[in-house]
């Protein structure tokens, strides 16, 4: 064991001891190397985590989503500036027609809400989602706002995905991103039946959970879908949700959410998903302004966020690009340092990301 895992070994048993958190992992990889696989607390009652526990990870899952179409993109499957109705033609409806893939990667298509009936069950509901999003008119006309499409990405990429290819994007990703780097078993959009048991139990953190529904209706992202649909614990823990592709998340263990982040940016074991130009071109700012949905800072790359959100301005961290599970851990990746980060956790907690914030604070020093 290295200097830094021991160090990030003792951080989270002491998040775990002191009840800030219940189960933890962390995996950095350097320049295509594992430097830490650190794991803490509890998976479920009387289940430890290991490395291989498979963790639900709300957001972060868009990372994952938006990889598989940059893989696709490399091999001419698809285009960024595809115009989605080449693929799904009844997309174009009320204006949309000039809608790109560029456009849905950067949540500037102009769809960044679901319908206002929108229930857990149907999220599950592929057709219908996506039914939904294609008659949906656009808040925007597309390329002329910025707002967090933080529902309707995962849908909008995965039924791109699925028109190219004739393939959900569950099992795109399982042959072209997971299986080629030997995660096949540890990131998932539909969790398969026969690995549910292997699954974190997700709990929510009293103090967060009571802040979260404090927050007033006005507050700017309960426009993108009823609030009974934000994720929660109870939701994670769903079979039907986490058996469903629903591509805006994904279930994995933080070793394969850091390992397809390392192959992004250098070879893996003789894998690597893009080339070096092309690493650049999809993790680089592509937005301006304040985003529509958040009211923040629009810092989006081509399906990730650019920098960290603990900094007052991301940007300055041009170079880091990945994206923050609400309440349950993050995965990015450093082009200037080559580390790749990923903490999975199983107390959600949508206020606070202390545990990432402490793990990146103190991998950062030991790697920079």
């Amino acid at each position: 064991m290295s200097e830094l895992e021991k160090q990030v070994q003792v951080l989270i048993d002491g998040l775990v001891k002191t009840g800030t958190e219940n189960g933890v992992q962390v995996s950095v990889y350097q320049h295509g190397k594992v430097v830490v696989d650190a794991v803490a607390g509890d998976a479920d009652t009387g289940r430890q985590v290991t490395s291989d526990t498979p963790f639900w990870t709300a957001s972060t899952g868009k990372g994952v989503t938006a990889t598989v179409a940059h893989v696709l993109v490399a091999r001419g499957v698809l285009g960024y500036d595809t115009r989605v109705v080449e693929v799904w033609p009844e997309f174009g409806a009320h204006g949309k027609e000039t809608t790109t893939l560029r456009h849905v990667l950067t949540h500037a298509a102009g769809v960044p809400a679901v319908a206002p009936d929108t229930t857990l069950e149907k999220l599950c509901d592929w057709d219908a989602m996506c039914a939904m999003i294609a008659d949906t008119e656009p808040w925007w006309p597309p390329g002329e706002g910025v707002g967090y499409h933080a529902i309707t990405f995962g849908y909008l990429v995965g039924e791109i995905v699925r028109r190219a290819t004739g393939m959900r994007i569950s099992q795109v990703l399982a042959e072209e991103v997971a299986g080629p780097l030997g995660i096949a078993d540890e990131l998932f959009f539909g969790t398969p039946e026969s690995e549910l048991h292997r699954v974190a139990r997700l709990v929510d953190d009293p103090i967060g959970k009571a802040a979260f529904a404090s927050l007033p209706d006005e507050w700017p992202l309960f426009k993108s879908a009823p609030r009974e649909i934000f994720p929660n614990a109870d939701h994670a823990n769903r079979k039907d949700i986490l058996q469903a592709d629903i591509p805006y998340s994904a279930t994995g263990t933080a070793r394969a959410f850091a390992r397809m982040y390392a192959a992004l940016l250098t070879e893996v074991d003789g894998v690597r998903l893009v080339s070096p130009s092309r690493l650049g071109e999809i993790s680089s700012l592509a937005t301006t302004g304040i985003d529509e949905m958040t009211g923040a800072p629009a810092t989006y790359a081509l399906g990730y966020t650019v920098g960290l959100p603990w900094n007052p301005d991301p940007a300055a961290d041009s170079t880091i690009f990945g994206m923050v599970g609400i309440g349950v851990g993050a995965a990015y990746a450093d082009r200037a340092t080559g580390v790749s980060i990923a903490v999975t956790k199983n107390r959600f907690n949508p206020i606070e990301v202390n545990a990432v914030e402490q793990v990146n604070d103190l991998v950062t020093k030991a790697l920079s």
